[in-house]
């Protein structure tokens, strides 16, 4: 099954179970910040990707500079192990993991949850590839990619028993925008999926069309 249609029955599954005003809540502040959101604010195609240097699941440090050393980077940002719409699109990476590796390519996933829930993440979807910590969402807004969530989504949240604070280790309540990035061997930006409807994501066959352009 195609991504979007896993991510489109988590929708209407959504629909079915929750009540109507959490469902206008929610919709309601995604609709609000597509319509705000500058797409323009976000890194672009031909920029360099700016380096970094993130924790992962187990405390190490890993640098964008020995990663890019391997070749080219493909990057991809979720919101964190709560969210199913981002389990599905990690769970569906790695399904296409030894074809991304085999085209010379590292895929590495981040998000601003602390490492002990990202090692949480990795064994849930069954990871092989690094996933990293942006505590803060530092690099997140380095990259113009971040959600400030309004404080009216922070009672859903509690009663959901997300507690993004806990997890995240900071009480912003922001995460990033679900964003996939392509980076070439020298740390040039190529391609982005940069979505801010978290509903949507890259499927894993068009980011393989992506690597056999380069």
């Amino acid at each position: 099954m195609a991504l979007a249609a896993q991510l489109n029955s988590v929708t209407e599954q959504f629909k079915k179970t929750f009540p109507k005003p959490v469902q206008d809540a929610l919709f309601g502040a995604t609709n609000d910040f597509i319509a705000s959101y500058d797409p323009k604010s976000a890194i672009q195609v031909g920029d360099k990707l700016p380096e970094f240097k993130l924790s992962n699941a187990v405390g190490t440090e890993v640098s964008s500079t020995e990663l890019l050393a391997k070749g080219p980077l493909l990057i991809t940002f979720y919101r964190g192990e709560w969210c199913p719409f981002c389990n599905l699109a990690l769970a569906a990476m790695q399904k296409h993991l030894d074809e991304f590796q085999a085209r010379g390519v590292t895929l590495v996933a981040i998000s601003p949850e602390l490492p002990n829930n990202t090692l949480s993440t990795i064994e849930k979807n069954e990871l092989k590839f690094p996933v990293l910590s942006d505590v803060g969402n530092k690099y997140a807004k380095e990259l113009g990619i971040v959600f400030q969530q309004p404080d009216s989504l922070r009672p859903f949240f509690a009663g959901a028993g997300h507690d993004l604070k806990g997890r995240n280790g900071d009480d912003s309540f922001a995460v990033p925008i679900p964003a996939t990035i392509l980076v070439d061997g020298k740390g040039v930006v190529r391609n982005t999926s940069i979505d801010p409807d978290y509903k949507n994501r890259l499927e894993p066959s068009e980011a393989l069309a992506w690597i056999d352009a380069l």
